[in-house]
């Protein structure tokens, strides 16, 4: 298969291809020696569910070189048969009704070579309790061993994406002009919210941001009871889910005349997304991405109004690998999913923030949110 045979998903609105589970065993097994250890517990759920399509609530999966055993509860004794059968992965599945380790640990007691333990998931108290069991010195942290597999979207993960893209673009267009004729945030936000829904959405991929006039200053607003009037920029961060996969995407609105302070960060904004869009490509380093989008800001004097990361990757978890920030060591390669948010914020005035999720190809991006940018509320 082809790079562009990988990118190339259906067409929004047909069937969705399957995703490719069955082989995803095969790529940690030959990963494992990179990081030193012969087997790994995931105890991630997402890392679980990427590996084996099993989507339960609680569930332990260990993996060596001969074998892939999942432990769960009663509860998921139909659900996981069935869902593992439908990915195609060769997975044991073990019932228990207490200790969901026991058989993991029982099944590492006669295995040879060390243990790889997800370091961000695996909590101190279970560390010690597996090291007084096996020893201490068969215990190996890992850091990113299946988010690395995750990175690249296969064409059934990325015609989720494309998917919860669209629905995200339909249901905006269609409450957008609500916000002329003046509901609270909260208002707006429910009816956004609801509209994601009835477009075929599984869920929303977070709590929905509306953020009006002063409000839009901070990031992260949570919507309340303050009406939409004339004259307020008003910030709008949703996204849906569809069979697991998110979309992310950011727009801001000018509802009449804002003003020439608003309208400048308005065009700064604009301006700086645009560019840090055209810097996605394969090969390129995403901190040249967030320095593309920063070093534009600052430039227009706004530079200590951006306070966060340009962007970050987006699949099974709304915010995953790889970030695009200042520190980040990560190299853009085709097939991953990120979006591209720059973003300033002024106390008392508002803040803009602009955000599309793009798919990273050979020779640019691919970009899946299409909602269109201009501000101007008609």
């Amino acid at each position: 298969m082809t790079v562009t045979e990988h990118l190339t998903p259906t067409a929004v609105g047909g069937e969705l291809p399957p995703l490719q589970v069955s082989h995803r065993l095969d790529r940690l097994r030959a990963a494992l020696a990179d990081c030193g250890c012969d087997s790994l517990v995931v105890a991630n759920l997402t890392n679980v569910r990427y590996l084996t399509g099993f989507t339960g609530s609680a569930g332990l999966l260990l993996v060596t070189q001969n074998e892939a055993l999942l432990t769960t509860d009663g509860r998921y004794r139909t659900q996981s048969s069935e869902q593992i059968a439908d990915s195609g992965a060769h997975v044991e599945v073990y019932i228990v009704d207490a200790e969901p380790d026991g058989e993991v640990l029982r099944r590492l007691l006669g295995s040879p070579g060390t243990i790889g333990l997800e370091s961000e998931t695996v909590s101190w108290s279970t560390q010690r309790r597996w090291a007084e069991e096996l020893g201490a010195d068969r215990l190996v942290p890992t850091t990113g061993v299946v988010a690395g597999l995750r990175l690249i979207k296969d064409i059934g993960e990325a015609s989720r994406i494309r998917t919860a893209c669209d629905i995200a673009d339909r249901a905006f267009a269609e409450v957008r002009p609500r916000l002329g004729e003046g509901p609270t945030e909260i208002e707006f936000a429910l009816e956004l919210d609801a509209r994601v829904r009835s477009l075929g959405a599984d869920d929303l991929s977070f709590d929905t941001i509306v953020a009006s006039g002063p409000n839009g200053a901070k990031p992260h607003h949570r919507p309340g009871d303050r009406r939409i009037s004339e004259g307020d920029l008003v910030v709008c961060d949703f996204g849906a889910l569809v069979d697991g996969y998110h979309s992310d995407m950011t727009r801001a609105v000018a509802v009449g005349d804002v003003g020439p302070e608003r309208r400048k960060m308005l065009e700064v904004v604009l301006e700086a997304q645009n560019l840090g869009v055209l810097a996605v490509a394969d090969g390129v380093p995403a901190s040249e991405v967030d320095a593309t989008c920063r070093q534009h800001i600052e430039r227009a004097g706004l530079g200590e109004t951006f306070v966060h990361s340009t962007g970050h990757g987006v699949g099974l978890d709304i915010h995953e690998d790889p970030r695009l920030s200042v520190r980040s060591t990560a190299t853009l390669s085709a097939g991953f999913v990120v979006t591209v948010e720059p973003g300033v914020y002024v106390p008392g005035v508002g803040g803009v923030r602009i955000e599309d999720t793009v798919l990273v190809t050979e020779d640019g991006c691919d970009r899946l949110t299409l909602t269109p940018k201009d501000p101007v509320l008609i």
